[in-house]
């Protein structure tokens, strides 16, 4: 399913001479410690784009979709920061990750990368990452993660966010040591782009990620990358639950909503996917967040209506005509660190 992995060459142009991104310029001699290019605290990441087939030709490159938090790893002279897509400082929940980076030999670098904690058939798995954490608003460090390292944005006093991917990933390559070590290169998957997705589903993969070699790297939503699912997976917020006797935890399923402007739009309920442990947890914190005015104008005896606050990961099987989700199954609740964003329902259905 992956390319592998060569030795490592140069770039070379038709005359076999080294390709360079971007001049070389030449150091200060009066300021001979500084970098080339300032290391900046953070960078917006990249996004995305949702899509429902897979761009076809050579211009892409595709790699597996990760599920789990996405990272970026500071590494510095005075130490290794660990960067949620919020901008949340959590080097001490991902302690392995940090360490392995300050061992990867460089004096700066910027990596950005997606933490997972895999199953027993090498798959991520969300839910296993969340455990990991102590579960959303835990304190517990994940010592079981790994990070798949995707992309390289500056490296020994060079930004390298205004350089066509390709080299990005080949300098990345380069950097991160083969083998199943806590931090690893996200391969390129190699295969016709009609068998992709077939395949990537085939092998319980949650979709693929396909990339444009040339494009240099541009914060937020552009569509120079694109997200195409097996199962569809999105983030909801939980405006409520339903009582239940029977059910162990006491919660039957919980309400969810996504957003529309300034409001929230009912997608419907959740009522699989949590164990009696999760819905004893859920209950506790859902309770403390109850309140008499419903964000979404729903009717139910058992109801119980909550502030909107909790994001959960929903992985689901489509939309009914009504604008619910089909065959929806609870995977996690999001940290408000993670920066995830609510599914967004307008010009939905239209």
């Amino acid at each position: 399913m992956t390319r592998s992995r060569r030795p490592s060459l140069p770039f070379l142009n038709e005359s076999n001479a080294t390709l360079q991104s971007r001049p070389i310029r030449k150091r200060d001699p009066d300021q001979p410690s500084l970098p080339f290019d300032p290391m900046p605290a953070r960078v917006e990441p990249c996004l995305a784009l949702l899509k429902p087939r897979v761009p076809i030709g050579p211009d892409w490159l595709y790699e597996a979709k990760w599920d789990g938090y996405r990272l970026a790893i500071h590494i510095e002279p005075k130490g290794v920061r660990v960067i949620t897509r919020g901008g949340h400082d959590w080097t001490h929940r991902f302690p392995t990750i940090a360490a392995a980076a300050k061992e990867l030999g460089v004096a700066t670098a910027i990596l950005d990368g997606e933490a997972v904690v895999m199953d027993d058939h090498g798959r991520s798995d969300f839910g296993a990452l969340q455990r990991s954490l102590g579960g959303r608003g835990g304190k517990r460090a994940s010592n079981e993660s790994i990070l798949y390292a995707f992309d390289l944005l500056y490296l020994d006093g060079h930004d390298l966010t205004g350089t066509e991917l390709a080299v990005r990933r080949h300098l990345l390559e380069d950097l991160i040591p083969e083998g199943s070590g806590t931090i690893r290169f996200s391969e390129e998957i190699d295969l016709p782009g009609d068998e992709l997705l077939d395949h990537a589903c085939h092998h319980g993969l949650e979709g693929i990620i396909a990339k444009h070699r040339d494009q240099p790297y541009r914060s937020g939503r552009t569509g120079d990358w694109l997200k195409i699912k097996c199962v569809e997976s999105e983030s909801f917020m939980i405006v409520g639950y339903e009582q239940s006797a029977a059910a162990r935890g006491g919660i039957g399923s919980l309400l969810l909503a996504g957003k529309k402007g300034f409001d929230w739009v009912s997608v419907g309920a959740v009522g699989t996917g949590f164990s009696a442990s999760d819905a004893e947890d859920l209950k506790k914190t859902l309770d403390r967040l109850k309140t008499n005015r419903p964000a979404v104008p729903l009717r139910g005896k058992r109801y119980v209506f909550v502030q909107p606050t909790l994001i959960a990961e929903i992985e689901f099987r489509g939309w009914t005509d009504d604008g619910s989700l089909r065959h929806a199954s609870y995977k996690g609740l999001r940290e408000v660190q993670d920066n995830a964003a609510v599914f967004d329902m307008t010009g939905f259905g239209s």
